[in-house]
């Protein structure tokens, strides 16, 4: 099918490269007929009216600009925000709104107790409980690095609190309400939950955790009408300030000051360092540019036909995520890992 799809949508002419620049135009067409949403078109105010959906993580990054962009939208939003009871600048800007379809909540997902008072306020404050809500989008998440060695249980376990079972205990609490809505589930993945990579083992199982779920969750949903959605964002730390150099900086020192002294011996600061530069010139790349990921997501919450995984990534990162899962890992893991 995926072949049929992208021959049938390139010209013959395409298919033939005389130089760099065919190329590039080719790549371009081949991601744009697999990946782009265009072809779908976009709900401009949601089906029916007004309509309500939950967004964790809402203070800075992806989910404090997707809160704004689906009130803009006719949404109403519950914005799912770590430090509000911290009096976070994000979550004041966005109580700055004075709008009533714009209600911010204290939510930590790690912690039950906070999941289900934000579901009890959602049930408080929606026009119709009975009908349910709309949609929820699980984009509440946090990230390190370190190599497997590198890297204490109590962090995997971290990672994997936030990203993992923060998401499968929101979902949890949200779907009787989803259910009769027949509404939508968007999780935010990463293309690290497709194909992993060196030190990222901790952020990648959580995120291929996430995906695993996301499916077992869309073949039970179906019969309810519920549809389910996986947004793969590529590198967009630059734009969501996932790290900043002091704290690439403070978790490599702590990581290395936890080390036991034979793995030190074994590895030696040298190698500790050239891997620690590799992850800051990782960290000071990738696009700036939310746009393509907030698109994705309301493509998922509007549209009456969603896609199944949104990939909303460049040209490199789409094409190695495509050889690192359809090729066999002999041929993958020499083009980009050895």
């Amino acid at each position: 099918m995926l072949a049929a799809r992208t021959c049938f949508n390139i010209p013959a002419r395409t298919k033939y490269f005389r130089d760099h620049t065919s190329y590039t135009r080719f790549l371009q067409k081949l991601s744009s007929a697999v990946t782009s949403p265009t072809n779908r078109s976009y709900a401009s105010q949601p089906e029916g009216g007004n309509k309500a959906v939950l967004v964790t993580g809402c203070d800075s990054g992806f989910g404090f600009s997707l809160a704004k962009h689906l009130h803009g939208k006719g949404f109403t939003v519950f914005a799912g925000c770590l430090l509000k009871d911290k009096g976070d600048a994000g979550v004041k800007e966005l109580d700055n709104m004075k709008s009533d379809r714009m209600k911010t909540i204290q939510l930590n997902v790690v912690k039950q107790e906070e999941i289900d008072k934000a579901v009890e306020i959602i049930k408080e404050n929606l026009k119709d409980p009975e009908k349910g809500l709309w949609g929820v989008v699980n984009n509440a998440g946090i990230s390190t690095f370190g190599e497997v060695e590198f890297t204490s249980m109590d962090t995997y376990k971290e990672v994997a609190e936030v990203n993992l079972w923060g998401t499968v205990r929101t979902t949890k609490a949200c779907l009787p309400l989803i259910r009769r809505a027949k509404g939508r589930v968007v999780n935010i993945s990463s293309m690290m939950g497709r194909m992993a990579n060196t030190a990222r083992s901790p952020y990648c199982i959580t995120k291929f955790g996430v995906e695993a779920f996301s499916d077992c969750l869309r073949y039970e949903m179906h019969p309810f009408g519920v549809k389910v959605s996986v947004v793969e964002p590529g590198n967009f730390i630059a734009a969501t300030s996932l790290y900043s150099p002091e704290r690439i900086k403070a978790i490599a020192e702590k990581m290395w000051n936890e080390l036991p002294e034979s793995v030190k011996n074994d590895y030696g600061r040298k190698y500790f360092d050239e891997k620690l530069a590799v992850m800051n010139t990782y960290c000071n790349s990738g696009s700036t540019d939310t746009t393509p990921v907030i698109d994705s997501v309301t493509h998922a919450l509007t549209s009456s036909t969603p896609y199944t995984r949104y990939h909303p990534m460049d040209y490199y990162w789409w094409i190695r995520m495509q050889i690192m899962t359809h090729l066999p890992a002999a041929i993958s893991d020499r083009i980009y890992i050895y």
